[in-house]
């Protein structure tokens, strides 16, 4: 059922959701949280279709925030608010109200928020795009006990973790760390299974995946030890390599939805890691309300920390190797003895290039 009301009110969106109610025959009020996702009339199909989606597991009323842009001066400077309520088929297990501002009160989308929300059940803020830097200080942000949001769709995701992390409030998550929720679980199940050290580990992504760049600080948060970040073709994570003490532990992804363990010693296994869908991944958000401290762990490593350890480690084998020059050219009194080491693993090459101009090609030996 679709109730459409233009230049409304709150107090007339709360009267349509009881009328609603009424005429489908479900009068009380089962839903366990407030969902509000604030977003553009682009993204809002998507988003609203995701929410629908997760409300399977989690029945809630979604309020959809959705700021107008007035073309003309005059339009600006008018309040103009129109609703549309959706209850029943058409709002998955939930109840829906999409809220187009305009004008002034675009900038005040917290007062027509607040009269709608459920009493006495959390309320969770999504921004699917466009999020704010500091989510906990924004309006609507202020009234949610979780805050959402997605760095892989912004611009520059890699710098908006560092913003992140600078305006890190308990009950901000991030969809990109979500995503990474069965790889985090793979990797440790496999370090269950072992009993060794872990001396260094690889990730490897597509570039500008803030994915990447969080498995990589939870594993050097976690592990302690240096994580190189190295870039691939896609899509999203494609491996993590892990060197330790017992032989490598692989976990190769290259299609994006199956995966293959390899551990020393035992036999590879598939392992199912299929990118999920964005009311999936919302459905897990929702499954936990509590603050999540080890993302927030993960993210205040930093990601500069991470390069810099990135950049440390390439700088100390070019460092070592110059070091063994100059040791060598002490020992053997300077540049002779630089040239004598090239000259002698050239050789070998040399000697083995001319063996293979002078043997004669073998022939193919018909069956």
């Amino acid at each position: 059922m679709k109730i459409d009301l233009t230049d409304t009110t709150s107090s007339k969106i709360n009267k349509a959701l009881v009328q609603a109610r009424r005429a489908i025959g479900t009068p009380a009020v089962g839903m366990v949280l407030t969902l509000v996702i604030v977003t553009d009339e682009e993204n809002a199909y998507d988003a609203l279709k995701a929410a629908n989606d997760a409300s399977r597991a989690h029945p809630s009323r979604t309020l959809v925030v959705i700021k107008r842009v007035s073309r003309s001066p005059r339009d600006r400077t008018k309040s103009h608010l129109d609703a549309e309520v959706r209850v029943g088929a058409d709002a998955g297990t939930g109840e829906t109200v999409v809220l187009r501002l305009y004008g002034e009160v675009a900038n005040h989308a917290q007062s027509v928020v607040l009269p709608l929300l459920l009493p006495d059940a959390p309320v969770v803020v999504w921004w699917p795009v466009n999020a704010p830097s500091d989510p906990a200080n924004d309006p609507l942000g202020a009234l949610a006990q979780r805050r959402v949001t997605d760095t892989y769709a912004s611009e520059q995701p890699v710098r908006d973790l560092n913003a992140r992390a600078d305006a890190y409030t308990p009950g901000d998550t991030d969809l990109s760390w979500t995503r990474i929720t069965p790889w985090r679980s793979m990797l440790a199940a496999a370090l269950d299974q072992v009993t060794c050290e872990v001396r260094t580990v690889e990730v490897e992504g597509e570039e500008f995946n803030p994915s990447c760049e969080l498995l990589a600080m939870w594993l050097a948060d976690r592990l302690d030890v240096p994580v190189k970040r190295s870039l691939s073709s896609g899509p999203g994570l494609t491996a993590v390599r892990m060197d330790t003490s017992c032989g490598p532990i692989v976990l190769d992804r290259a299609d994006g939805s199956l995966a293959t363990l390899s551990i020393e010693g035992q036999p590879d296994r598939a392992v199912a890691l299929k990118r999920r869908e964005t009311a999936e991944l919302m459905a897990e958000e929702l499954r936990r309300l509590d603050p999540d401290d080890t993302y927030a762990s993960a993210l205040r490593y930093g990601v500069d920390r991470l390069s810099a350890a990135n950049e440390g480690s390439s700088g100390s084998g070019a460092s070592g190797a110059s070091e063994t020059s100059d040791a060598a050219d002490e020992a053997g009194g300077g540049t002779g003895v630089k040239t004598a080491v090239k000259a002698a693993a050239k050789a070998p090459a040399k000697t083995a290039a001319k063996k293979a101009a002078k043997a004669p090609a073998k022939k193919a030996v018909p069956k």
